[in-house]
Order: C-alpha cells, then structure tokens, then sequence
C-alpha cells in the first residue's frame, strides 16, 4: 500500500489503525489509486467520528433549555439593569438560578410566557422570544394581591376621568392614581434593546389587571394613545385566557398587519378606542378635508382648544393620517418626568422592588 501510494509505511499504518485521520490531501491520493470520490472518504471519516463522539458524549438536558432562554433573552442588558444578580452572561449558575427567580420558576423548563396582550411596533412579524417574557417585567412589582378588585364600571370611570386630564401634560401625573383607584396595576418599565413593546396588558386573575408601558417613544400623544389603547382591551378582557401578541402598529407607523381575525377584530378596536380618545375621527376628517394640503400651526392649536386636548394629540394623529411627521412636531412634549414620579417604574436607573404593591 505503501509503494502504490508512495508514501511512508508510517502514514499507512497509522491511518489504518485510526490514530491519523483521513484528510482531504490523504483523501485525494486515495480518490486516485481506489477510484472512489475523495469526498466519500472525508465523508466516511466526518461519519465515523461523529459517531464514537455521540458514544463519548454525555447528554446535558439543560444545553437546549440554555439556548432557548439565554440564547433568546437580552441576558446582558437584564444584568446590567438589575433583574439578574450575576457578574456577567458567562457566569452561568447565578444567570440561571437569577431567571428562575424572576419568572417565579422552580426550573428553567418551567419559565413561560402568561396570557397578554402587547402593542409593539413592528407588525407582519411574530412576536420575538424576548418580547413576551421581558414583557412579564413588569409582572414582578405587581405580584402581590392587595385585594383591589376591578369592576367593569371602574375602566369606564377611568377612561372618563383620564379624558378630562389631556388637555394639559402637567395633568397626566394623576393617571397611576386614578388606575390605582379603578383596581388596575399600572408599571412602567423601560425597554430593552430588541423588545419594541410599547405597552401591555396582562392579568393576575380575573379580577386583576396589570398595564405595562415603556415609554420608549416619550411624547404625549404615544403616551395617551398606547394607555387608551391598553385600557380598551381591560376593559374588553383582552388577553385574560390567550396569550395575544398584538402585531399592530405604532401610532406614526401606518402599517398593515396579518393577523388572526379575532385578533385583528380586537386591535381594531383598541385602536379605534384610542385614536377617538385622542381626536374624534369625525372631527379629524373634516379638519383635513377643510384645510388640506396646508396646515397652519393656528389651526392645529385652535383644533386642540376646541377638543379640549393638548396640541400634541392633535398633531400625532395628524401625523399619523397624513404621514407628514414635520406637522405639529413641537407640540409632542415629553411626559415620562411628569408621570414616572408617580408610578412603579423600573428603569433610568431605578428598579423597582417587588413589593411594590
């Protein structure tokens, strides 16, 4: 063989005796003299190996779980927030045991998402694994059930008593206390890279539900329309028995969505609630059939004062029936200064205990 292959009798022995591996240099002689492809011997050889390694091998149940939870979680940016006591991602025992207490697990295979309902940006695309379960972020501070109960009329009053306190964004400091009142948890959480999620609604039980925002985007009239949005699906129930990913749009997006048709029956109404909320679709329509295609910033401000609202919602739904996002631009004030002083927030460098209520 030696001769044939004008090689070494060492190569031979040790090659037939497994202690050298076929190469493809080796595999290319062999292809020659044997006249069978060089591929089937590097072939052969990948097969072999794999098997004595899967004999060698010892399972490790945890590795897929791992690559599902940590793999999929922004582990780093939940460190670096505080929600997991770990030095770093490669510290995997405290990672591990640090999720485990905050999804309320007693075992990595046990952490799963709970029936919400999400409005994220972007639309036509599935919620990612990251989005529901950092979306249970705002779970933890809630935890606790101090026995506020919510009554259907509870939403309706809050609604109504919101809608007399947008016409100032000074106003909006009042909200956590008026949802507190209605028996609705009310957290602010802020959002972590990758998870577009603007708010969220979930529930502890039937009588107990839970709004998340994020503020990602701060301006008043995201503020105001993601909360209405929110309560409507409280007060509809949404998301108490399925998990619902809402694959809507974001207020300035005006984007289509392909969604179930449930689904796509209660985003519909979640956003037509909140665009009325906002401005009257009526009134909308008729402002932009009068004055188009010129707006003059007088008659955005004389349009809010009439509706009795801050300047800002007008100009957001305008900019989002238009598409023309120069419109009002201004008049988008922020709010999270105003409103985070009064509620659970957890972000901007503060973490929320969770005993918060």
């Amino acid at each position: 063989m030696a001769i044939i292959l004008g090689v070494d009798e060492s190569l031979v022995s040790k090659t037939v005796s497994n202690v050298r591996k076929v190469d493809a240099s080796t595999a290319i002689i062999f292809e020659e003299v044997f006249d069978v492809p060089a591929v089937r011997f590097l072939s052969l050889q990948k097969d072999y190996d794999l098997a004595v390694a899967r004999i060698e091998s010892t399972p490790d149940p945890k590795r897929q779980m791992r690559a599902e939870l940590i793999g999929k979680l922004p582990i780093n940016a939940m460190i670096k927030r505080g929600w997991l006591e770990a030095e770093s991602v490669k510290d995997i025992e405290s990672v591990e045991s640090s999720l485990l207490r905050f999804f309320q697990a007693n075992r990595l295979e046990d952490i799963e998402t709970l029936p919400h309902a999400a409005k994220k940006t972007e639309v036509s695309i599935a919620a990612t694994p990251a989005q529901p379960r950092v979306a249970l972020s705002c779970q933890n501070p809630c935890l606790r059930n101090d026995g506020r109960t919510l009554f259907p009329a509870s939403v309706k009053s809050a609604i109504a008593e919101i809608k007399n306190l947008v016409h100032s964004a000074e106003e909006l400091r009042k909200v956590p206390r008026i949802l507190a009142e209605a028996g609705i948890r009310f957290v602010i959480v802020e959002a972590l890279p990758s998870t577009k999620i603007d708010g969220v609604c979930f529930w502890l039980d039937g009588n107990s539900p839970v709004i998340g925002m994020s503020l990602r985007f701060d301006r008043i009239d995201n503020f105001v329309f993601v909360l209405r949005h929110e309560l409507e699906h409280v007060q509809n129930r949404d998301g108490l028995i399925e998990m619902i990913s809402m694959l809507d749009v974001d207020i300035n997006s005006g984007e289509a969505t392909q969604i179930t048709q449930e689904l796509k029956d209660q985003e519909d109404r979640a956003n037509a609630a909140a665009s009325e909320f906002c401005v009257p679709k009526k009134m909308m329509d008729a402002f932009i059939s009068r004055k188009a295609p010129v707006f003059a910033k007088r008659d955005i401000i004389g349009l809010a004062r009439m509706l009795k609202v801050h300047t800002g919602l007008v100009a957001g739904q305008l900019q989002f029936r238009t598409q023309k996002y120069h419109l009002g631009r201004e008049y988008l004030v922020p709010v999270r200064s105003i409103v985070t002083p009064n509620a659970v927030t957890d972000g901007w460098g503060d973490v929320a205990p969770t005993d918060a209520y």
